[in-house]
């Protein structure tokens, strides 16, 4: 299947992307070759635009949040078939051998790879993917709306595990991956406290409309204690605020791939067995639990819709805080 396609490529940190054509690329073992019917746009995409990730090879197919039809199968690749709908999260490749494959922690593998980022994405009219790390979707979501629950939803979901079974449970950046885990934790009896930048007055009564039983900027104290605290904001004095609003013996979970330095704090904020943990990329047994959790709840994902080539506005757009829920491309 030759041909050419077009695609959005960062060549290097700090620019734009540029709307190029590329040759479309060919199933490999184990590949399959889809065509994108929607990408999400997520915060590691900025970062990754940024600069801020580490080895990153130029020029580089951002997005990893791909809803896509597939349409062309390499050899072995089982588990899917032409005409399937999959979805293609962060998680591309993992090796299988080193220590942390052999403990279920393949999310930590020593040789991952990571699509929009290691591995060309979903910012282009086709992509290629090793169909193993493929995910089947619910059927109940349109193609924009599935998107975001490829990345959002996933880190969101192993985060909100790392929170434990927390009651009252503080969201610190109420943006794509919030919005999602704010209903997840409401049908399941929680109490939601949101949290976001200082006067953002939209965002808050956005919180309240999903259910939140408080929202206020991220330096307010909580009504009531927080049991945890979620920080999807890349934001490292969220910390020590997010510290301050836990309980004892509650912990705070840091769900970003990148985070700004984390002020020095007293520690009489971590005394009392409270404790900060991060949370690193997903696994694939991550993505089938959260799709079976997405086929039972009904979310209502919030996206709004960019065609390919206004790739940088969205960008922009989810930098200035200018977005409730997610953007999403429809190539």
């Amino acid at each position: 299947m030759n041909g050419t396609m077009s695609a959005m490529r960062l060549d290097r940190a700090g620019r734009a992307l540029s709307l190029d054509t590329v040759p479309r690329p060919e199933p490999r073992d184990n590949q399959v070759l889809l065509q994108v019917l929607a990408c999400g746009v997520c915060r590691t995409d900025l970062h990754l635009c940024d600069g801020e990730l580490p080895e990153i090879r130029y020029p580089i197919i951002p997005g990893h949040e791909i809803v896509g039809k597939v349409v062309a199968v390499g050899q072995a690749g089982a588990g899917v078939s032409i005409g399937d709908r999959v979805g293609v999260p962060w998680l591309g490749y993992t090796c299988g051998q080193c220590r942390y494959c052999l403990a279920d922690q393949e999310n930590l593998c020593e040789l991952a790879r990571f699509t929009g980022y290691t591995l060309d994405g979903g910012y282009a009219e086709y992509v290629v993917a090793d169909a193993r790390y493929c995910l089947h979707l619910p059927e109940r979501y349109p193609d924009a709306e599935a998107a975001p629950l490829l990345c959002a939803g996933l880190i969101g979901y192993r985060a909100y595990r790392a929170a434990g079974d927390a009651q009252n449970l503080g969201l610190y950046g109420f943006g794509a991956s919030a919005h999602l885990l704010a209903q997840v934790a409401r049908a399941e009896g929680r109490q939601i406290f949101a949290f976001t930048r200082p006067g953002d007055v939209e965002s808050q009564q956005f919180a309240r409309s999903l259910g939140a039983v408080w929202a206020g900027n991220s330096d307010d104290s909580p009504p009531e204690p927080l049991d945890a605290a979620i920080i999807f904001a890349p934001v490292g004095p969220l910390v020590p605020a997010a510290l301050k609003a836990t309980r004892k013996g509650g912990r705070v979970v840091c769900a970003g791939i990148h985070m700004s330095d984390i002020p020095s704090f007293s520690y009489d904020l971590l005394w009392g067995e409270r404790s900060i943990c991060s949370v690193a990329n997903l696994t694939r047994r991550d993505g089938a639990e959260f799709m079976e959790l997405a086929a039972r709840i009904e979310l209502k994902p919030k996206v709004d819709t960019y065609s390919l080539a206004r790739a940088n506005e969205a960008l922009q757009n989810l930098r200035r805080g200018a977005l409730n829920g997610a953007a999403v491309l429809t190539p």
